[in-house]
């Protein structure tokens, strides 16, 4: 019989401690093994359960979650399951997802104990796939704000529309988003979209913060947005993307119904409008997504790249898609700006001369 998932549940509210360990125990493949009520005893807690996962709440007093974050990364790395009614603040979502946390899942407002019991199933899964993460392959990104003064080049630089940049992640990838994107230049003939794993209630808040410390234009992907070079468009994969075009000739995101798979489809429409102009890229991720997309962008002659999985917080997005023979290119995590800009500036050259 296989052993139990350890749970230690950090939250300085009894109440919540009771209701999250309930829905926890209620799995026969979980145990919750402890509590603590900061982020100092739970640094204490860890030393001495060895947890598999912890779930944290962020405002708690003597050490916050976000401070117990730092630590626990730094001094005894564990899966961390963020759960917060802190959602709509954008800082403390950027924060806690560059520092490494697996997921950010906001708290159910309201009647608490009702409404956290409807979200039972989605905190049960998250702690499942937390557990299997590659661990040493989490690392905070380090990032400086953007100083909009010494950086007018790169907001005002205007390239044309000629690529599009896709980039498709599950879980774990926003930590991997936010570290490409502080390292990418905005100077590049193209517009980006990133759909990854992230819950669209701390979505809005999370991509205006993502943008203090990124040169490139972080929008939230909206219904009819008409796509501009230097801008990224992010997305939850929890509905749907397709990019057509409009009675204008003019690029835009349509946002559909959710599907199993939106990497797919987000991939496919983008082949069928930009060509051998259109660049896909997995990252970390759980599943098959994005391989059948990934098949229509190589048979309109455009690349396909792949986080070299190894680097992967979760490598089974990128390894599908190699076993299938459909990735192009398989890269370093720390390689991949520097890959993506070398390739759109050798098309740009090549549009250039033509």
């Amino acid at each position: 019989m296989a052993e139990k998932i350890k749970v230690l549940v950090v939250d300085d509210a009894s109440f919540m401690v009771k209701a999250i360990s309930e829905i926890l125990n209620s799995d026969p493949d979980i145990e919750v093994v402890g509590s603590a009520k900061n982020g100092q005893l739970a640094l204490e807690q860890i030393k001495a359960l060895k947890p598999d996962v912890i779930t944290l709440d962020v405002d708690m007093p003597v050490m916050d979650g976000i401070k117990a974050v730092r630590h626990i990364m730094l001094n005894c790395p564990v899966p961390i399951v963020m759960l917060s009614s802190l959602f709509s603040n954008g800082a403390i979502s950027f924060e806690a997802l560059r520092l490494g946390v697996v997921d950010f899942l906001p708290k159910p407002s309201g009647a608490i104990s009702q409404d956290i019991h409807n979200a039972k199933q989605q905190i049960i899964k998250r702690i499942k796939i937390a557990v299997s993460v590659n661990i040493h392959n989490i690392h905070r990104v380090k990032i400086q704000p953007i100083n909009e003064i010494n950086d007018l080049e790169n907001y005002y630089g205007f390239q044309n529309l000629d690529h599009l940049l896709l980039l498709g992640t599950t879980l774990g990838g926003p930590n991997t988003s936010i570290r490409l994107f502080s390292q990418l230049s905005p100077k590049l003939s193209t517009a980006a979209i990133v759909v990854q794993e992230i819950s669209p209630k701390i979505l809005s808040a999370f991509v205006e913060e993502f943008d203090k410390y990124s040169s490139w234009n972080m929008r939230e992907a909206v219904d009819g947005t008409i796509l501009e070079s230097g801008f990224c468009y992010i997305a939850s994969n929890e509905y749907a993307i397709s990019i057509e075009v409009n009675d204008n000739n003019e690029v835009f995101l349509k946002l559909l119904d959710p599907v199993e798979k939106p990497l797919n489809k987000l991939f496919s429409s983008a082949a069928q409008v930009f060509g051998k102009y259109t660049i896909g890229v997995l990252l970390t991720g759980i599943g098959d997504d994005g391989s059948e997309g990934f098949l229509t962008i190589k048979e309109k002659l455009g690349v396909t790249i792949a986080q070299k999985s190894n680097t992967c917080v979760y490598p089974n997005l990128v390894e599908c898609a190699v076993r299938k023979g459909l990735v192009d290119r398989v890269v370093e995590e720390s390689d991949l700006s520097n890959e993506i800009e070398a390739l759109i500036n050798e098309h740009t050259d090549d549009l250039s001369s033509s």
